[in-house]
């Protein structure tokens, strides 16, 4: 079997940039690895390259098939069976997939909660940005139609107590977790296919991945129910999930070594009647420090 090893177009500019002024490419898996790249991808990513020169042959543009070492499926984070304890609520597992880690979860919030968590966001909403993977920066993209804002992680005692228990569901520290993202998406919003983990081809994500390491995790809940539209779309997967309060969806595509599984590639349909409001939680492989 073989992995995709996927990375920023820009991650290869710098590459052939630098094998052109003559650098190791020892020296340039040193330098992809402090950024928090897996050891095996990174090594794999400058192979490619270093062959490519040294052919004289057009090098990869985003991508590479990365042999595995073993066909063994990943070790899951969440919990074993049908049922798990969210600390203050037992959280109900409606599907599951083992390779890559994906499932459906249910009673994750209740309705006043997710009422309350609409309110609470609503006078803070701001047109969704995606990050730029040119530049690292905050942009406003046709790609996404929503609005959103973010809390501070604990930022109150009602946004702390959501926070342990989607942490304890996630089964990775509290400290390791982003604060709590609302979005609100209109009629005729969505969003188009992405990863939730971080390219490490400019300079802002690099010193992210350096601060707090890689996304490992993603937990996304919706806090309303969508009469049509609005499903969250696994491309890869062939899966789609509908938005039902208080139901969540949560996936897998990192691990300890900061290794990424480009399978995680989702999509939010847009909304054809109603609206979609959603709340999000990432997790990193270590403890999370803001810029």
């Amino acid at each position: 079997m073989a992995r995709l090893i996927r990375f920023a177009p820009q991650l290869g500019h710098w590459l052939t940039a630098n094998l052109d002024r003559g650098q190791a490419p020892a020296a340039l898996v040193g330098t992809m690895r402090q950024q928090g790249m897996d050891a095996r991808a990174a090594e794999a990513v400058v192979a490619a390259y270093a062959d490519a020169r040294r052919r004289g042959i057009a090098p990869p543009v985003d991508s590479i098939e990365l042999a595995d070492e073993a066909a063994a499926a990943p070790v899951a984070r969440l919990a074993p069976g049908t049922r798990i304890d969210g600390g203050d609520r037992e959280i109900a597992v409606h599907m599951r997939i083992d390779d890559p880690v994906c499932a459906s979860l249910g009673n994750v919030l209740d309705a006043d909660e997710c009422r309350t968590l609409i309110e609470l966001a609503r006078p803070r909403l701001k047109p969704s940005t995606l990050v730029d993977p040119a530049t690292g920066q905050d942009i406003v993209s046709d790609k996404r139609s929503s609005w959103g804002m973010f809390f501070r992680l604990a930022e109150n005692e009602f946004i702390a107590r959501l926070d342990r228990r989607l942490s304890r569901v996630m089964n990775l520290p509290l400290d390791n977790g982003e604060g709590l993202q609302v979005l609100h998406y209109p009629t005729g919003a969505g969003s188009e296919p992405h990863h939730d983990y971080l390219q490490p081809g400019n300079a802002a994500n690099r010193e992210s991945i350096a601060r707090s390491g890689q996304r490992v995790s993603t937990l996304v809940t919706y806090l309303n129910d969508v009469p049509a539209g609005g499903q969250t779309l696994f491309p890869a997967l062939g899966i789609a999930t509908s938005p039902l309060r208080g139901n969540a969806i949560y996936f897998e595509y990192g691990d300890d070594h900061g290794a990424v599984d480009a399978r995680s590639l989702h999509a939010s349909a847009a909304v054809t009647q109603g609206e979609k409001w959603v709340v999000t939680k990432w997790m990193r492989n270590r403890r999370f420090v803001s810029a």
